[in-house]
């Protein structure tokens, strides 16, 4: 398309002049398409259905009112501790055994490499033709451990899912994912609360050193688990922590809101963008490539989208806290080597259900509440509170 060529033009040229006609364009006709899909209260709504059916700028607002005061507060407590060292990801890792030992994690939280596959890709991804042919993308770089590792588990939990849509409904909607909302609540789920997990690497660091003994010889499991949890306000989205990722979601789900009720333009986006990294992370934007011009999203139209990233890992931790209430041996499972009793749980609950009721109808069903970040600030002021403590 005309914006996603002036985005790309844009980011060489580190100006976001270069983009901002096109996607004013763009936007007028993200307008229209509100307006010819129908909303009620905010035309917001409307694209953020295309997405996850139901969801509105009322839900949107509420969980991310209540979460942003507590993530503030977290951080803060956090920035006042000695902080943890994650610099043994940063070795030379060589690239092979990397890709083994993403093929081991795979295999550990149980896809199925009879129904699918893992592949290179600069950008980690995870695509389908049926659930019995899922593929799953991943990054390695072999100074940085940390981009194999994360993006095979997170991968690997929407890969999960996939594979575990019934196969007698496939062409139906019972064999479609619920939303992007549910979708991200299975990645985030294998990626945080089990993936970055102490029992998941009680069990699995021991394989990790004996395939990197040079680099890990000196390090303990907990070691470990503290650095791959490090807290570090940055400026790029996609390489943020757990916590500080939920700002840069926030800033952008402001910006799109506003932009398409007519509450600011193109032309406010960089300094809106670069008074809240400042405000909410402490970090000064140096310049549009790294700034509001890192994201592909708006150069194709996805208006609607970035809200589903947070969800999903409100879903995916209040998930987490059924299956743990269901069973309470879960994380002694984990570090027992065994994964089964989480994605029983999941296959049970989330995957065989496909389409059948959308997202809030689901996360009912299932916990028994609506959608809270209760849990989720439960979950991480837990893990986080210890990890900067001890």
């Amino acid at each position: 398309t005309t914006a996603y060529h002036a985005w790309a033009k844009a980011r060489i040229e580190n100006s976001f002049a270069t983009f901002q006609q096109p996607l004013h364009h763009l936007i007028q006709l993200k307008k229209q398409e509100a307006d010819l899909l129908g909303y009620k209260t905010h035309p917001y709504n409307a694209l953020m259905n295309e997405y996850d059916k139901g969801l509105t700028v009322a839900t949107v607002d509420k969980i991310f009112t209540n979460l942003k005061p507590q993530l503030v507060t977290l951080l803060d407590a956090i920035k006042n501790k000695p902080q943890v060292d994650n610099s043994f990801l940063h070795q030379h890792f060589d690239k092979d055994v990397q890709w083994k030992f993403g093929i081991e994690l795979l295999k550990h939280i149980g896809f199925d490499f009879e129904a699918g596959r893992q592949d290179l890709s600069i950008h980690p991804f995870t695509t389908n033709f049926n659930n019995q042919d899922v593929r799953v993308t991943t990054r390695v770089d072999e100074n940085d451990l940390g981009n194999m590792a994360w993006s095979c588990i997170h991968e690997g939990g929407h890969a999960l899912y996939e594979q575990g849509l019934p196969t007698e409904e496939y062409g139906l909607p019972l064999s479609e994912y619920c939303s992007l909302s549910i979708h991200e609540s299975q990645s985030r789920l294998w990626e945080n609360c089990v993936g970055r997990g102490l029992p998941f690497w009680q069990h699995n660091f021991p394989l990790l050193k004996r395939m990197f003994p040079k680099q890990f010889e000196a390090l303990t499991a907990d070691t470990f688990y503290k650095g791959i949890n490090k807290v570090q306000p940055s400026l790029i989205r996609t390489e943020a922590d757990e916590l500080t990722y939920h700002f840069h979601v926030m800033i952008r789900y402001e910006i799109e809101k506003m932009l398409i009720d007519g509450s600011i333009t193109t032309k406010d986006i960089p300094a809106y963008w670069n008074e809240n990294y400042q405000k909410y992370l402490g970090v000064t934007v140096p310049d549009d490539t790294t700034g509001c011009l890192q994201d592909i999203h708006w150069s194709h139209g996805s208006f609607g989208y970035f809200a589903t990233y947070s969800l999903g890992s409100m879903y995916g931790a209040q998930m987490y806290a059924s299956i743990k209430k269901e069973n309470i041996t879960t994380e002694a499972s984990l570090a027992a080597g065994d994964t089964k009793p989480v994605l029983d749980w999941l296959r049970k609950n989330v995957h065989q259900y496909g389409r059948l009721y959308t997202s809030e109808e689901l996360c009912y069903k299932i916990t028994g509440e609506t959608l809270t970040s209760a849990y989720f600030m439960e979950y991480a002021t837990k893990k986080f509170t210890d990890i900067y403590t001890t």
